[in-house]
């Protein structure tokens, strides 16, 4: 394998982990993704630190019944140990409000600075731009009881992280 494609799988793992992280409530995850320096704007919502998005983030999804992101079109640009990215995503969030569920849909994209240091891809900077989203009540389906947001969830059990 050629390390321009070794290097290209890294980033895209660090991508989809990224999503595992908020999805599982993985704190540790998230923080892998980000260089201890990273910064994040996710425009209103939140400008600063990738950490600490990550601190926030999971917090914030904690009022969410279920949530799952999918991320597709990842488009990386390698330049020697920095790259850049674009990866778009998919966000599907439920939450409860009195007796009504609420479905939340957000259709967007991670614009990503990366660095390699001590031979780790990480972020150094994440803008998220939402194109456009929708929310609107709907008639929840049961979840699968294996579905859970932290470490009891059924892919603990052969993913170590």
């Amino acid at each position: 394998m050629s390390d321009s494609t070794a290097d290209r799988l890294a980033i895209m793992d660090k991508i989809y982990r990224y999503c595992r992280s908020v999805d599982r409530l993985d704190i540790e995850v998230g923080h892998s993704v980000f260089h201890e320096d990273a910064t994040a704007d996710f425009g209103a919502s939140y400008v600063g630190t990738g950490r600490g998005w990550i601190d926030w983030c999971c917090e914030e999804h904690k009022k969410f019944l279920h949530h799952s992101h999918q991320v597709t079109n990842i488009i990386i640009e390698l330049d020697g140990e920095t790259a850049g990215s674009e990866s778009y995503v998919y966000a599907s969030l439920r939450r409860q409000d009195g007796d009504k569920v609420f479905h939340h849909e957000f259709w967007a994209r991670y614009i990503d600075k990366w660095s390699k240091r001590a031979s780790d891809w990480a972020i150094d900077s994440r803008y998220c731009i939402v194109d456009y989203g929708a929310m609107k009540e709907v008639d929840a389906m049961g979840a699968d009881s294996r579905s859970t947001r932290d470490h009891s969830d059924l892919s603990y059990t052969v993913l170590k992280g």
